[in-house]
């Protein structure tokens, strides 16, 4: 496809009831309703596209297809985004933080096999969510190689995706996610891949809360992802000038007081 493929990258769905995964305004943005998903799948299909995983994105069906990932690992992404993918026959990666199986929320190593064994695609987000960016050479490790390794323990087959936490990656960082063995590395950063796109070098377009469905067509699609891109770089360049810890307090208390005003 010559105006390649973008890469959704969904997080927890909303069931009434629940509580979500985590309550900060900079999470919930991305907690989309149930009825929310599934309109964006039905325009998906009637547009007569197909939703796929990341390995078979990579390898560039001839149909127009937009690839969907999940993040995190929420048992949302079992109790309500399979079945609805299901029933579009659309296929998936869901990349998990390892660490947290078995928290409240959160898949249990069961729950992730019946995942996998539902013919979905798994692929890793880290063992524990840091920023990568701030480790040393042992806590990437850990947290790239041995995240994989108890994935693939507890699925008894190979994982080979990985999705960088918080869209926070450096060179040293993809140099030991390929050493350990992955194929692909999927970053935060607004682009559709192509063919010619280094495939540790994944561009995804993140999906938010009350996005309305004529621009998400827009997004799958491939149009106007330009202006997110120059967003994106303003926002890589104030991670670098403020440092990852003191952005996401200026972040978080800018979200709060959206809220209150």
């Amino acid at each position: 496809m010559k105006s390649g493929i973008v890469y959704l990258m969904y997080h927890e769905l909303e069931v009434p009831g629940r509580t979500p995964c985590q309550a900060e305004p900079g999470y919930v943005r991305y907690v989309l309703t149930e009825t929310e998903f599934r309109a964006q799948l039905q325009s998906i299909k009637n547009a007569g596209w197909q939703g796929v995983s990341v390995s078979q994105a990579l390898a560039f069906p001839q149909k127009s297809s937009v690839a969907i990932t999940f993040d995190d690992g929420c048992e949302t992404d079992l109790l309500v985004a399979a079945p609805i993918l299901q029933e579009f026959g659309f296929g998936a990666t869901f990349y998990i933080t390892s660490g947290f199986l078995g928290s409240q929320g959160y898949l249990s190593a069961e729950q992730l096999r019946q995942l996998a064994n539902s013919g979905f695609e798994i692929g890793c987000h880290s063992m524990t969510h840091p920023y990568l960016p701030d480790l040393n050479e042992a806590g990437l490790q850990k947290e790239i190689g041995g995240a994989k390794l108890q994935l693939e323990q507890i699925l008894g087959k190979p994982v080979e995706h990985f999705s960088c936490p918080g869209g926070r990656f450096n060179k040293r960082v993809i140099e030991i996610a390929r050493s350990v063995g992955y194929r692909s590395f999927a970053t935060s950063r607004t682009h559709a891949n192509h063919e010619s796109t280094d495939p540790f070098a994944l561009g995804r377009v993140a999906v938010m809360r009350g996005l309305d469905l004529k621009t998400f067509e827009s997004l799958y699609q491939g149009h106007g992802l330009w202006q997110l891109t120059l967003r994106d770089s303003m926002r890589d360049g104030a991670k670098r000038l403020l440092g990852n810890s003191f952005y996401d307090r200026v972040r978080a208390t800018m979200l709060r007081n959206s809220e209150i005003h």
